[in-house]
């Protein structure tokens, strides 16, 4: 793929950014009310509370001088609608998770989570301090967006299988859902990956239209119900070690407001990031008891499964690389991931592996 490609047929990008270039904004004077689309169904756990944080805290921040108008998933356009409503203009803001938009470029898995990628503090630190955020906005130039993570579900569970999982086989012709970039290495493994929005993942699983899934984690899993189907859990994934959401407004949209309203999404944005990692944080170890003493068996990957998905995702990600900006987001996250990691191994990774000695 050729970044050119994606300028040359991307109007509203074009437009977007011949706009900023030879002309100064022309900011919108009095109260607005923002339309706000999401990803997610209304009251989904952790993610849609980080949607609903958003929103108020614009409002309340700006003095109801914006006012956010949250619709769910459904209530305006489909859950994997967004981007385009957004990019076009039909609405003005979304929030969801970025790798749902690989079809409009790969790059944007990065923003949410990429297989064998970076957790939740390495992702924090590339978006803030390593060149992740100046990347994210080149990318939305390209369709008219302007970008900010707004929310992270931390390291998310493997997910639900209808049997034990004990060998790199067992994935062949199992039906699973999964989306990004993880999903398609699990194809390359011979699953027949499926891309299902959240509200309607229980229902397939429930059904037999598919095999098993992944979600979340132990808090938000619980909450849709899994547990009441199935009782293989596998506790780590490699897909998503530190999964991103964002908020994206119409480019167009954001340059109409005041620098002061332009800031408080930026903030209002990161804030929620931080308060939402914390919420599923704080949540899933409890959840986990509770999943378990309901007789859900939690289980994790033999290393041949392992070795299989390493190898699964290694040619995933490289598979994009003839894109421009495909290659440029990689390497700089690969790069910020390998030293943020390096130095968390030795100092909190080897504090934390002897603390739980001592303390047992």
């Amino acid at each position: 793929m050729d970044r050119r490609s994606f300028l040359k047929t991307s109007a509203i990008g074009g437009s977007a950014a011949a706009a900023t270039t030879l002309a100064a904004p022309a900011y919108a004077q009095g109260a607005r009310t923002l339309t706000m689309v999401t990803t997610w169904p209304r009251g989904l756990a952790g993610v849609h509370d980080a949607a609903q944080r958003v929103a108020d805290s614009i409002t309340t921040m700006s003095d109801g001088q914006l006012t956010i108008d949250l619709k769910s998933a459904g209530e305006l356009v489909g859950a994997f609608e967004v981007f385009d409503a957004v990019s076009a203009g039909q609405a003005d803001m979304y929030h969801g998770a970025d790798y749902y938009f690989v079809g409009q470029h790969p790059g944007y898995a990065f923003f949410t989570a990429v297989p064998f990628g970076m957790t939740a503090q390495e992702l924090t630190n590339w978006y803030y301090h390593m060149g992740g955020m100046e990347l994210h906005d080149e990318l939305g130039q390209i369709f008219g967006l302007k970008s900010f993570l707004g929310g992270n579900t931390g390291a998310q569970a493997g997910g639900w299988f209808r049997q034990e999982i004990t060998g790199p086989e067992d994935f062949q012709g199992l039906r699973f859902r999964m989306p990004g970039l993880g999903g398609e290495a699990l194809g390359k493994m011979g699953a027949s990956v499926q891309n299902l929005p959240g509200g309607e993942v229980y229902q397939a699983l429930s059904t037999g239209a598919i095999d098993g899934t992944e979600w979340i984690g132990p808090w938000s899993d619980q909450a849709a119900g899994f547990q009441e189907i199935t009782k293989f859990y596998y506790t780590a994934g490699f897909h998503e070690p530190g999964a991103g959401l964002s908020v994206a407004t119409n480019r167009d949209v954001f340059d109409s407001l005041t620098p002061a309203q332009q800031k408080i999404i930026e903030i209002a944005s990161a804030e929620a990031h931080q308060w939402n990692l914390a919420q599923f944080l704080a949540n899933n170890g409890r959840a986990l008891q509770q999943l378990q003493s309901e007789g859900v068996q939690a289980l994790e990957f033999p290393d041949s499964v392992w070795d299989a998905m390493g190898a699964a995702a290694q040619e995933t990600l490289a598979q994009y690389m003839d894109d421009e900006l495909y290659k440029q987001i990689h390497d700089s996250a690969m790069d910020s991931m390998r030293a943020s990691s390096g130095w968390i191994t030795r100092s909190e990774g080897a504090y934390r592996a002897q603390r739980d000695r001592i303390l047992g």
